[in-house]
């Protein structure tokens, strides 16, 4: 009995240890805790170039000021620093061009791998395609690792655009409710934001972030719909802005903005899914049609023939 109390005694004491060291109270706010809500958080590096330590063995510093030349080279002849820079913003994504366009360099050199290991395997063995066509499975390889980073980019960033869509007919009417209820615009924002999440409510707590960095709350609106390409969310924060420029009733222009939305959503599933049907139509004309007939006709072309002997 003395050895189970004790053991009793010991779980309780560590239970209650536990639970008072869980206490919000108990627990100082650490200064990172405290200026969260006022700043931007900052997404890790690129996975692809993560150094940490940038006093890295020789062969780092070997790589990285011809990684470095490469990619200015590679943005000095293909141009469109601009556009890069707008995708990435829009992505979110912390990474400067000179990086994108390192990270570029890397898929090629991935490409080019391919091609080069098959041509050398080619020279060694003697067997396989002729040379000078792996030499050009090489150079294709270099130029579409290239062109596959920035496609990837870009199917990056249409996604996301996609997920806000969604997204938006629900934030707005939520939205419409906190304000409704009686809280201001900026406070609605603050309360919808801390509770969803996706694209768009990291979209608007970076407004916020604005906001509560000096920027008047409406150009920080508007750096969202800056951000990205989507008329829906363009006119969400133009109705918005308008809204308290003028005193409109902002709940009734969310749940506008809402509709409108889910309207355009419907409209599109409908176009989209009259292209599918189309879509549809070539694997019955030319597969499932032929086989049905030929499985008809099959049996009394061999009847006839029979008698026909």
């Amino acid at each position: 009995m003395s050895a189970a109390g004790a053991g009793i005694g010991l779980l309780s004491a560590m239970g209650l240890l536990l639970a008072v060291s869980r206490l919000p109270a108990m627990r100082r706010p650490r200064l990172a805790d405290r200026l969260a809500p006022y700043l931007l958080g900052a997404a890790p590096p690129s996975s692809l170039l993560a150094t940490g330590d940038r006093t890295g063995g020789p062969l780092r510093q070997l790589i990285t000021p011809a990684l470095s030349s490469l990619a200015t080279s590679a943005d000095r002849i293909v141009g469109g620093s601009a556009a890069v820079r707008r995708r990435l913003a829009a992505l979110g994504n912390p990474i400067t061009v000179e990086v994108f366009r390192q990270e570029q360099v890397l898929w090629s050199a991935c490409g080019g791998l391919i091609g080069l290991v098959l041509l050398t395997t080619r020279l060694g063995t003697g067997v396989g395609p002729p040379p000078l066509s792996l030499a050009g499975l090489t150079v294709v390889g270099v130029i579409g690792g290239f062109v596959a980073r920035d496609q990837a980019l870009t199917r990056s960033v249409r996604r996301r655009d996609e997920r806000m869509e969604l997204e938006l007919p629900t934030v707005a009417e939520l939205l419409a409710l906190a304000v409704g209820a009686g809280e201001t615009p900026v406070a609605a924002l603050e309360r919808v934001t801390g509770r969803a999440t996706g694209a768009l409510s990291s979209e608007l707590r970076r407004a916020l972030a604005d906001a509560r960095a000096g920027a008047p709350f409406a150009v920080a609106l508007a750096g969202v719909a800056d951000r990205t390409s989507l008329p829906a969310l363009a006119r969400f924060v133009d109705g918005i802005t308008v809204a308290l420029q003028r005193g409109t009733p902002l709940a009734e222009v969310l749940r506008a903005q809402a509709f409108d939305v889910r309207e355009a959503g419907r409209r599109r599933l409908l176009e989209l899914g009259g292209k599918r049907e189309i879509a549809m139509m070539i694997p019955v004309v030319f597969l499932v049609l032929p086989v049905t007939i030929l499985f008809a006709l099959f049996p009394g072309a061999v009847t006839l023939t029979s008698i026909a002997r």
